[in-house]
């Protein structure tokens, strides 16, 4: 199975940028993809930005012109670059790794991590 840990969060004032980091361990073949997912209490949890092993990236666009993903292969590391964070922004951010696992025969599965919080203060 592959563990999947985020970090980076925290307190910081709106307008600031913060970086946040997932790094995924333990048994796997490939990483297909990683993802960055928020949730905010009370709302639904909502798709952030994904990155794949060659280095193509998405952003959504609640995100997008603000945000940067990034991946580094070698490390099995995900980052994600927040720029001019606000209110709006303030929730648990998970990491999501698409992977495939096995011996002879491959198997496509994903995990999650536990998140981490970002919280924007006015």
């Amino acid at each position: 199975q592959v563990q999947v840990l985020e970090s980076g969060g925290g307190l910081v004032q709106a307008g600031e940028s913060l970086t946040l980091s997932c790094i995924a361990s333990g048994t796997f073949v490939r990483l297909n993809t990683m993802g960055w997912f928020r949730q905010a209490p009370g709302k639904q949890r909502e798709w952030v930005a994904t990155i794949t092993a060659g280095g193509y990236s998405e952003v959504a666009q609640i995100a997008k012109g603000r945000f940067n993903i990034s991946m580094d292969n070698a490390k099995n590391t995900v980052y994600l670059r927040m720029n001019d964070l606000s209110f709006n922004d303030s929730a648990l951010y998970s990491c999501k790794v698409d992977y495939l696992h096995g011996w002879l025969i491959y198997q496509r599965s994903e995990s999650w991590g536990q998140g981490t919080l970002v919280t924007v203060s006015s």
